[in-house]
């Protein structure tokens, strides 16, 4: 292991950390806050992220070095992340200025906090802005910026971006990332926009099309969006929750007049469907089992829901714990399910699931034709049979993970609801669960044990297992 590599590309993020909280110390100057959170926070991440950066490695970078990396720089922005919630005096302890900073940059969007309308302007925008950086990635912020880190990027791209096949959308890999946080850029001021224009005020604007951006969900509301009680907000909001749930890649696609391969993607018009489908399921079963809601309020606020849980932002329009069990029942299953791949969302993510029914396919198919060849195919291409291994070693791996974390946090005895949604909510990346953890509800009532855990999860789930494995192998530690 190349640990002074390593550590030297962990100083550069944290000096780009350290100079990204720049944005919300000038948020709190301007409303007349104190800014001591930011300014005690500021020179720590400089002096550490500078004394890294002086280091002179080796050159070789290989993947291991890539994903070990990748799970200690998440690991410590999470942690510098939560300097400014501590100094700030509103969080009761570390291990809950943690939580809410790997839930931010993770874009879980989860909270420990019961209410949020009285907190400073300068922690709610580092709230919402850390959902922004994390949606895209820090690291392939840090590969936009600093295209000198060379032929290494692929393999720190490889390991934070989501999804089972990572490629660059042009030969060097710093142009993709300054095309993807182009593309990423260009979508939030857009809802920034149209949020504004809807009524909405300007900062109200902002940190919510962080959240919708970076897939998030922190709103600046104790009852989240539904607060606003603006029909034209709400859809608004609906609409970019899906839109940065699909791979960007497809927006490449777009830019380059290429249409048509984006009609024939396997992943988005599985992604579609799915939304569709859960949209008019669960429109009629509130239709058919409550009152007193027009269809018109029924269909958006079904449509928001689902939006808001298939891409693992997490807002709420209204209080979902209180619809029928099939509706709530099928959410969790969009927990599962998730985003696309190359997205900013979390979950077990659209092509993965895909593959995973190509593949159930292909068996009945071998059972019922035993002389048959079969290949599983996606986009017209032929899949690898490794590609398909690693889709089931990665659920076997999630799910390992799944009833481990929620053996620790079943401990605190809640109810098994509010266990097993809180886990899936964090793993997947989406927030809100069910009964205690639903969208009125929050995670303060856990404990400090089941609040780590809880963290793990969410970075865990946000770096798709593999790069904290890496972290925590004893033979990664060795040097070569």
């Amino acid at each position: 292991m190349n640990f002074k590599l390593v550590f030297k590309l962990t100083g550069k993020v944290l000096l780009v950390e350290g100079f990204c909280m720049l944005l919300p110390l000038l948020v709190s100057l301007a409303y007349r806050e104190d800014p001591r959170p930011f300014l005690y926070t500021i020179p720590l991440l400089l002096i550490a992220g500078g004394l890294l950066s002086l280091l002179k490695p080796k050159d070789h970078f290989y993947a291991r070095e890539g994903f070990f990396s990748v799970g200690l720089i998440w690991m410590l922005i999470s942690l510098f992340g939560g300097l400014p919630f501590f100094f700030c005096g509103y969080f009761p302890t570390f291990a809950d200025c943690f939580f809410e900073s790997a839930s931010g940059f993770t874009t879980t969007g989860a909270s420990i906090l019961p209410a949020v309308e009285g907190l400073p302007y300068g922690i709610l925008f580092w709230r919402s802005f850390t959902h922004w950086l994390g949606g895209m990635g820090v690291l392939v912020l840090t590969i936009a910026l600093l295209p000198s880190l060379g032929n290494r990027t692929l393999h720190l791209m490889k390991a934070e971006s989501p999804g089972p096949i990572v490629s660059k959308l042009v030969p060097k890999t710093s142009q993709s990332s300054k095309i993807l946080y182009g593309i990423y850029c260009a979508l939030t001021l857009i809802q920034i926009l149209c949020l504004k224009l809807a009524g909405m005020p300007l900062f109200d604007s902002v940190v919510h099309a962080f959240g919708a951006a970076g897939t998030g969900g922190f709103s600046i509301k104790n009852a989240s969006i539904g607060a606003y009680g603006n029909p034209a907000i709400e859809i608004i909001i609906t609409v970019f929750m899906l839109l940065f749930s699909i791979n960007f890649a497809m927006y490449f696609l777009l830019l380059c007049g290429k249409w048509k391969q984006v009609l024939k993607s396997d992943e988005l018009r599985f992604f579609l469907g799915v939304v569709a489908v859960s949209i008019l399921l669960i429109s009629v079963n509130l239709s058919t089992s409550q009152g007193g809601m027009s269809l018109g309020d029924t269909v958006r606020h079904a449509a928001f829901q689902v939006a808001s849980i298939i891409s693992t932002t997490g807002y709420s329009s209204v209080d979902f714990d209180l619809w029928p069990e099939f509706s709530r029942f099928l959410l969790v299953i969009l927990m599962f399910i998730g985003a696309c791949a190359g997205s900013t969302g979390g979950g077990l993510k659209c092509s993965r699931v895909l593959l995973m029914f190509k593949g159930l396919k292909r068996e009945i198919h071998q059972v019922i034709h035993p002389r048959s060849v079969n290949v599983v195919k996606l986009d017209g291409r032929v899949v690898e049979e490794s590609a398909l291994r690693s889709v089931l070693l990665f659920l076997a791996a999630y799910l390992l993970i799944l009833f481990t974390a929620g053996l620790v946090v079943a401990l605190d005895d809640f109810s098994f609801g509010t266990t097993f949604t809180s886990v899936v909510s964090c793993l997947s990346n989406v927030g809100p669960g069910l009964e205690t953890v639903g969208p009125m509800g929050n995670y303060s009532a856990f404990s400090i044990l089941s609040k780590v855990a809880l963290s793990l999860c969410m970075i865990i789930g946000r770096l798709e297992i593999v790069p904290i494995m890496v972290l925590f192998s004893k033979n990664a530690w060795k040097r070569s």
